[in-house]
Parts: structure tokens; C-alpha cells; sequence
């Protein structure tokens, strides 16, 4: 399974996301700190998810790196979240 693939499964374990997409951006940061050859590194997320319901920004952040804990540091190197509710999700479209 891809760091991508535990990624997508992890969050929608725990988040039961209406929308969910898991960039791997690697390929952007060759030659930049953190970038390993061959290895998922570093990720765009954008999460879409009423389980954020009534939190921060930050604290819906806390919630995704906690499920996320056992790859941060290795294999993901950078974490980009974006996190929604579906109503703030409904004012963009």
C-alpha cells in the first residue's frame, strides 16, 4: 500500500469524509529538505468532513495529524491540510 493509499484509508476511517483528496506532491521537492528518492514524502489534503463540526482550524489540523501520527516524521516529511465542513465546502461551490 502506497503512504497515499494509508492516507486516504486512515482519514476515511475516522472522518467518514464527503470529499476527500490526497495529493502526493513529491515530485514538486526534489532537491528540498526532506525529499527521499523513490519515497512519498510530502502530501496535499484537502478534507471535507461534518466530524469538524464546531472546531478551529487548528484543532481540525490536531485531528487529522493525530490519525495521521504514525507516518509524520517518516514517510510524510510535509502535511498541506485543507479542512472543511460540508456547509463551508457548499459556500465554495
Amino acid at each position: 500500500m502506497t503512504v497515499a493509499e494509508t492516507i486516504r484509508e486512515k482519514l476515511e476511517k475516522s472522518f467518514a469524509p464527503s470529499h476527500l483528496v490526497v495529493e502526493d506532491e513529491s515530485h514538486k521537492h526534489r532537491g528540498h529538505a526532506g525529499h527521499r528518492p523513490g519515497v512519498e514524502t510530502h502530501f496535499n489534503v484537502v478534507i471535507v468532513s461534518a466530524a469538524f463540526e464546531g472546531a478551529t482550524r487548528v484543532a481540525r489540523h490536531r485531528m487529522v495529524t493525530a490519525v495521521l501520527a504514525e507516518e509524520i516524521g517518516n514517510p510524510i516529511h510535509a502535511l498541506a491540510l485543507k479542512t472543511l465542513t460540508p456547509g463551508e465546502m457548499a459556500k465554495l461551490d
